[in-house]
C-alpha cells in the first residue's frame, strides 16, 4: 500500500506592527510610540478579528531595558503579551528592529551580543509560554544603513564597519537563541531579512554578483554555509571578520525554523554606469566604478523578480520553511491592496511548485512614519496601512477586509483588484527607451463614473484616476444631465459602474442668489437623482459639498459633528443635498471641503493672484475671512482612498491649517520669491460679491487627519507649476 502524502498546512497570514526604533546621532525614532500603539491595548483586540494566525510584535531591548539590563521595565510588554495570549494570537516576539541597542551598546560594540544574548534570556524567563522569535529584524539591511551608508547609529561608511556589524548581530541572534532555548527548548527561530536581487547592465557584473552573494548572507550565516569556499569568505577576511568568528557559525550552526522574507517594490535594483541617463540623486558606486542605483521596477524592461521567484530561489538554497514576512507598499490604496493580494497568490503558486511556505504577513498594520526618507528625520510622513492610525481610534481600511478574506481562505473581491498593479503597467518604466503609455483596462473591468467632467474637480478626478490605473467614464452635461432623473437611471443602468463621483453642480457662489432655482436643481435635485440611482443599481457614491454649510460663528474649526446653518443660497443647497443623499442613500460618501487650489485649474485663486503679480498688477485679497485652501490632487486622491475603503458618511477634507485669503496668497508668494508689495488686503465683500460668506469656515476632522499640513501642499503646488508660462518670472527660493 502506498503511503499517504504528508497533509499540508494551509497558508497562513500572519501580521506585523512597525515598530523600528532606530537611532539617528544620539536621538530614537519610535515607530509604536508614533502610530500611538504604545497607548492603546485595544488595538490588539481589532488585530484578531482579522483571523491572522500569529503577530511579529515587539518587545524592545531599547524600550524594556534603556538604561540598563539592571533596570527593565516590563509593565507595557506585560500587558501587551497577556492580552495577546487571552486572544489566542501567537505573538512572533522581535527584540531588535533595525535598533542599534540602547545607549550602553552598538553595532560595533563587541559586548553587544552577549549583552542581547543576557536580555533574551531575560525574555524567555518572564514569557516562557512564548515559542517565536525575532531576535534581530533584518540584521544585514540593518548593518547596510547603519554601518555602511551611514543612515543610522554609529554613521559608518566602510566595509570593516558594516561586516562588524553584520557579524555582531548575527552572533547576536546564535546566542540569543540559544539563552532562549535554555528556558524553551522548543523555541522558534524566524529570521527576516529583505531579499531583493539586484540586476545590472555589463560593465556592472562584478558588483552585481557581489551583491547578489551578500542578499544571502544573514540566512548564510545562521545555517553555515559560510566556509573556505563560499563566494564571500575573502570579502568578510578582508573587511576584518577572523577565522575564529566565521567559525563560530559553520561549527555550530543556528539555522532559522522559518526563513523571513521581507520584500518590497524598492528592494530589487538596477545598476548602470551611464550616468547622464539617471537623475544625480541615484548617482554612487564602488571603488572602480561610477554607477546609478535605481528601482528595478523602473528601469528593467522586464520588472521585479517578484515574491515567487524569491520564495522558490530561497527553498532551493536553503530547503527551510519560508514565509514573507514583510507586505507592505506605500502608495494608494489600491495598489496596497494589488500588492498584497500579488504576495498572496504568489506564495500559492510557490507552494504548488513544491516549496513549503507557511504564512504571508501583513505588514504595517498600523501604517508607519517617514520611511520616505529611512527614518533619518521627522517629516511626519504617514503611510497607512491595514489600519489607518490618524484617528483616537485606528480606522479599518480596505486591506482590513483582504487580509481577513485571505485569511479565511476567500477570494478578495474588490473591484480595484481586476486591475494590475503599476509594477506591471508600461507606466511603471521612468528610465530608458522602453518607457511607456498605460494600457487599456481588462475587458470587464467595472468602473468608476465622473459627472461634471469638464469641470475643474472632474477632470482632476479623471487624470488621477487615470494615474493610478483606476478605469473611469468622465460624463459631461450632454452624457448625462443629473437633473433628468431618467436619464441618470438609464445611464447608470447601461454602464453598471461600481462606484459613482458626483464632481457636478452648480459653483457659482454669487451668481446663485440671483438664480437659487438652477442652483437648487444642479445641487440638491441632482445630487438626490445619483443618490437613488447608485441605491437601485448598487454603486458607491462619493458627493462633494462645502464648507459654506456653516455660518462662521465659530473660533475653532468645524468637525462632522457641527450641525450646517449656511448664509448664503448655494450653502443652502449643499446643506440640503447632504441630507437628501444620506436619506436615499445611507452608505453614500459625503465630502466637505473648501478653498481649492491645484496646478490644473487656470483660475482658482493662487493662479490668478500669480499671474496679476508676476504682470506688474495688484491684486486683492480677503483679511477678514478664514479658511481651510485645499490642494485638489490631495482632495482627490484622499476621496478615492476613502471610496475604496467603503467609508460612508461626512468627511472633512481640507490640508491642514486655518488662513485669511491674504495670509494664502502671502505664503504661496513667499515660496517662489514673488513680491506682494502689490497684494492688497481687502474685505471678503468687495472681493467676492453679494452672497454672504461666513467669517470663520476652517475645516478639520474627528475621523482622521488624511490629508497632508497646508504648508506642504503649498509646495507641491508651487513644484508642480514651476514650468507654467505664466509661473516663469518665479524662482523657487523658500524650503
Amino acid at each position: 500500500m502506498m503511503p499517504l502524502p504528508p497533509v499540508r498546512r494551509p497558508l497562513e497570514m500572519w501580521g506585523g506592527v512597525e515598530c523600528t526604533v532606530n537611532r539617528v546621532r544620539d536621538r530614537w525614532f519610535d515607530q509604536t510610540s508614533r502610530s500611538g500603539h504604545d497607548t492603546r491595548t485595544h488595538d490588539l483586540d481589532a488585530f484578531a478579528t482579522l483571523g491572522l494566525s500569529a503577530l511579529r510584535y515587539p518587545v524592545l531591548w531599547e524600550r524594556v531595558a534603556p538604561v540598563s539590563l539592571g533596570q527593565p521595565d516590563w509593565r507595557w510588554t506585560d500587558e501587551r503579551l497577556a492580552r495577546l495570549q487571552g486572544l489566542g494570537l501567537r505573538p512572533i516576539v522581535t527584540l531588535v528592529h533595525h535598533g542599534s541597542g540602547p545607549s550602553y551598546t552598538s553595532l560595533l560594540d563587541p559586548r553587544f551580543p552577549e549583552l542581547l544574548a543576557r536580555f533574551a534570556r531575560m525574555v524567555a524567563e518572564r514569557y516562557p509560554w512564548v515559542t517565536d522569535y525575532t531576535p534581530i529584524n533584518e540584521p544585514l539591511t540593518t548593518a547596510r544603513f547603519s554601518a555602511l551608508y551611514g543612515h543610522w547609529y554609529p554613521h559608518e561608511h566602510a566595509a570593516p564597519a558594516f561586516v562588524r556589524a553584520l557579524l555582531n548581530q548575527t552572533r547576536g541572534i546564535v546566542l540569543a537563541m540559544r539563552a532562549i532555548r535554555h528556558v524553551n527548548a522548543a523555541a522558534s527561530l524566524v529570521q527576516t531579512d529583505d531579499c531583493g536581487r539586484i540586476f545590472g547592465t555589463a560593465a556592472t557584473r562584478i558588483q552585481v554578483e557581489h551583491e547578489a552573494h551578500r542578499r544571502w548572507l544573514t540566512w548564510d550565516l545562521l545555517t553555515g554555509r559560510v566556509d573556505s569556499a563560499h563566494p564571500l569568505r575573502d570579502f568578510l577576511a578582508g573587511a576584518g571578520a577572523t577565522t575564529s568568528e566565521l567559525a563560530f557559525f559553520t561549527d555550530a550552526p543556528c539555522p532559522p525554523d522559518i526563513v523571513g522574507l521581507n520584500y518590497y517594490l524598492t528592494s530589487d535594483r538596477h545598476l548602470d554606469e551611464r550616468l547622464a541617463l539617471y537623475p544625480e540623486e541615484t548617482h554612487g558606486g564602488n571603488d572602480t566604478l561610477r554607477y546609478a542605483d535605481v528601482e528595478a521596477v523602473r528601469a528593467r524592461p522586464a520588472g521585479i523578480e517578484g515574491h515567487e521567484q524569491h520564495l522558490i530561489a530561497a527553498w532551493e538554497r536553503y530547503r527551510l520553511p519560508l514565509a514573507i514576512t514583510e507586505v507592505h507598499l506605500a502608495c494608494t490604496r489600491e495598489e496596497q491592496l494589488r500588492w498584497l493580494v500579488d504576495s498572496w497568490r504568489a506564495a500559492q503558486a510557490a507552494r504548488g511548485r513544491g516549496a513549503d511556505v507557511r504564512a504571508v504577513t501583513a505588514w504595517a498594520l498600523l501604517g508607519s512614519y517617514d520611511w520616505d526618507s529611512l527614518v533619518t528625520c521627522d517629516a511626519g510622513h504617514y503611510e497607512s496601512g491595514v489600519y489607518d492610525a490618524r484617528a483616537s481610534i485606528p480606522r479599518p481600511t480596505a486591506l482590513a477586509t483582504v487580509v481577513s478574506d485571505l485569511a479565511a481562505g476567500r477570494e478578495p473581491v474588490h473591484p480595484v483588484l481586476s486591475t494590475p498593479g503599476w509594477w506591471k503597467r508600461p507606466q511603471r518604466m521612468i528610465y530608458g527607451e522602453d518607457a511607456g503609455s498605460d494600457q487599456d483596462p481588462p475587458v470587464g473591468t467595472r468602473s468608476i463614473l465622473i459627472t461634471g467632467a469638464t469641470g475643474t474637480l472632474g477632470r482632476a478626478f479623471e487624470r488621477i484616476c487615470t494615474i493610478r490605473g483606476l478605469p473611469a467614464r468622465p460624463l459631461g452635461h450632454g452624457d448625462m444631465d443629473i437633473c433628468d432623473a431618467a436619464r441618470v437611471h438609464a445611464v447608470v443602468a447601461a454602464l453598471r459602474p461600481w462606484a459613482i463621483v458626483n464632481a457636478a453642480g452648480y459653483v457659482r457662489v454669487d451668481d446663485a442668489e440671483r438664480e437659487p432655482e438652477v442652483c437648487w436643481e444642479a445641487n440638491v435635485t441632482g445630487a438626490a437623482n445619483l443618490a437613488a440611482a447608485s441605491r437601485r443599481y448598487g454603486a458607491r457614491l462619493v458627493t462633494v459639498s462645502s464648507d459654506l454649510v456653516f455660518n462662521g460663528r465659530t473660533d475653532r474649526p468645524y468637525t462632522e459633528c457641527d450641525s450646517p446653518h449656511p448664509l448664503n443660497v448655494y450653502g443652502c443647497s449643499k446643506a440640503e443635498a447632504e441630507v437628501r443623499v444620506m436619506e436615499l442613500l445611507a452608505d453614500a460618501l459625503v465630502i466637505r471641503t473648501s478653498a481649492f487650489f491645484g496646478p490644473w485649474d487656470d483660475y482658482n485663486f493662487l493662479t490668478c493672484m500669480f499671474r496679476a503679480l508676476l504682470d506688474g498688477e495688484s491684486f486683492r485679497a480677503p483679511d477678514d475671512s478664514i479658511v481651510s485652501p485645499t490642494y485638489v490632487p490631495d482632495l482627490v486622491n484622499a476621496t478615492l482612498d476613502l471610496l475604496i475603503d467603503g467609508e460612508r458618511g461626512i468627511w472633512h477634507l481640507a490640508n491642514e491649517g486655518a488662513v485669511t485669503w491674504f495670509d494664502f496668497g502671502c505664503k504661496a508668494a513667499s515660496l517662489r520669491c514673488v513680491p506682494v508689495d502689490r497684494l492688497l488686503r481687502a474685505s471678503t465683500a468687495d472681493v467676492w460679491g453679494s452672497a454672504v460668506r461666513p467669517a470663520y469656515s476652517a475645516l478639520s476632522s474627528i475621523r482622521g487627519s488624511v490629508m497632508r499640513p497646508l504648508d506642504d501642499a503649498l509646495r507641491a503646488y508651487t513644484a508642480a507649476v514651476s514650468g507654467t508660462p505664466w509661473l516663469r518670472g518665479a524662482n523657487t527660493c523658500a524650503s
